[in-house]
């Protein structure tokens, strides 16, 4: 894929590198100079340009990129970025960096963002995972918060040891994914045995989550409630 990632400090950077070693073509916007090192990244292409500024990004030919990354420390910056990328140039995929969680309600469609990752946020459901058993735990925010990556580990006298997944009774818009074991990471088929700490991982509309506790027998909710006016 060709990217274009708008802001080259110590997150574009470390994005860029990471897509570069993928196989990935990769452009660097940034607006100051004195984080301009082509060094860092060598086979980047590294542009001296405004993610705000029109002119600027036509130059850069933005219109010929697959995805966009706002990843400045700016989240207004970030939403311009979005908005131009997706409405000014037609680029499929924009991803948007959330530096303030009390923004992550802006960074929907209507500023053209397709998938926006909240550090903060993703920190805080890692812990929450980490530390919860028995309780539904949002991992992360899928197509601008219509549903939600979600993980239950099941306590270790669980009332569903030794039973099939196929007898869980699931609401409509939730789908286990995968189960992960001890180390394994096991794709669910329907006669296989769930036992005491496996972690499930669904994808679930938020709609559903309260349904899929129940199904469950999980009573808490692992993460803060307002984990989204909003992702990855």
């Amino acid at each position: 894929m060709k990217v274009a990632i708008a802001g080259a400090g110590a997150v574009g950077r470390s994005i860029a590198q990471e897509l570069l070693r993928g196989g990935h073509q990769v452009m660097l916007l940034e607006r100051r100079l004195d984080h301009i090192d082509p060094t860092i990244a060598p086979t980047a292409v590294w542009t001296h340009a405004d993610a705000c500024e029109l002119e600027t990004l036509e130059e850069a030919g933005l219109e010929t990129y697959d995805v966009v990354i706002a990843a400045t420390g700016d989240d207004k910056v970030n939403l311009v970025f979005s908005l131009l990328a997706k409405t000014e140039f037609g680029v499929g995929r924009v991803v948007a960096r959330v530096n303030d969680p009390r923004n992550e309600w802006l960074f929907d469609s209507s500023w053209g963002v397709d998938v926006a990752v909240s550090t903060p946020r993703l920190l805080a459901s890692l812990v929450e995972e980490a530390v919860s058993v028995g309780d539904l735990v949002r991992l992360m925010t899928l197509r601008q918060g219509q549903a939600n990556l979600v993980e239950i580990t099941l306590p270790t006298d669980t009332p569903l040891a030794g039973k099939a997944v196929r007898t869980l009774t699931l609401p409509r818009d939730a789908a286990l994914v995968t189960i992960l074991r001890g180390g394994r990471v096991i794709v669910p088929q329907a006669d296989d045995p769930l036992e005491g700490e496996d972690e499930l991982l669904f994808v679930a509309s938020v709609e559903a989550e309260d349904d899929l506790r129940k199904a469950l027998g999980v009573n808490g909710f692992g993460t803060p409630a307002d984990t989204r006016a909003e992702t990855v």
